[in-house]
């Protein structure tokens, strides 16, 4: 079973290439094939196989020899492992929570490489990440009894949303307005407890990896290091440790 998970993970990874090329271009989602984004050939399905095809091709086009992007095979192989990851974390205990995890989690690894190719975040894909959390909430409470926290939910947004409305206003434009219509849909998911935590995660993720982007110069202080995958990156961090993390915190306070 985690190996088919793996597989549908790596399936869905190589459609997410497809979103994180297209949707800043406004282009097609679904027309026309799959073709090199340097010579413009259309590729063949063994062309196209999520991983593999990278690997037998070293890297480079079959028809052109330009280098493919790591970002595809990364892509592909993030959204498999995090595939793999819910279903060992939610399956078991909520077959509706691991379906509905899945969709947010994949639209949110598009979301945080469009942001760092792109520095742009969707609306589109942000609305359908609060959309399916909203569908997931009614759902569990419908057919599994599980609570509607509407009011934490609600609050997570209105509060993580606000919190980065008055980051923006005072940094002038330090931060985007996608960073901020992002983690106040992750506020709905989370509710107001956690969505702290993400958004502690979230600053100490990108202080680190900022400082050490700058001192290996690979960025200088005048490139832009978006935030949105900092945010994304502490959502996961959240999801599958964020109550081992309070735990240990607040036992440390203790």
């Amino acid at each position: 079973m985690v190996l088919l998970i793996f597989i549908y993970g790596l399936l869905i990874g190589s459609f997410l290439n497809v979103l994180i090329y297209r949707i800043p271009r406004d282009e097609n989602i679904a027309w026309p094939g799959s073709h090199c984004t340097s010579c413009e050939h259309d590729l063949k399905w063994y062309d196209n196989i999520p991983l593999f095809s990278y690997l037998f091709l070293k890297g480079k086009c079959r028809y052109c020899g330009e280098k493919i992007s790591i970002q595809y095979p990364v892509v592909e192989a993030s959204n498999a492992i995090i595939y793999v990851l819910l279903f060992l974390s939610f399956y078991y205990n909520s077959k509706l929570d691991f379906v509905f995890f899945a969709f947010i989690s994949s639209i949110l690894i598009a979301i945080a490489f469009i942001d760092l190719k792109d520095q742009i975040i969707p609306d589109s894909l942000v609305i359908t990440v609060l959309v399916l959390s909203i569908l997931q909430k009614t759902l569990l409470h419908f057919y599994d009894g599980v609570p509607f926290p509407l009011m934490d939910s609600l609050l997570g947004l209105f509060i993580a949303g606000g919190i980065f409305l008055l980051i923006v206003f005072f940094s002038g434009g330090g931060m985007g307005g996608g960073d901020v219509t992002l983690i106040a849909a992750l506020g709905f998911i989370l509710g107001v407890r956690l969505i702290f935590l993400n958004i502690f995660l979230a600053f100490i993720l990108g202080a680190v990896i900022s400082i050490f982007l700058l001192a290996t110069k690979i960025k200088s202080r005048k490139d832009p290091i978006p935030f949105g995958p900092f945010i994304i990156l502490g959502f996961f961090m959240v999801l599958f440790l964020g109550e081992e993390l309070l735990s240990w915190y607040f036992n440390i306070l203790i």
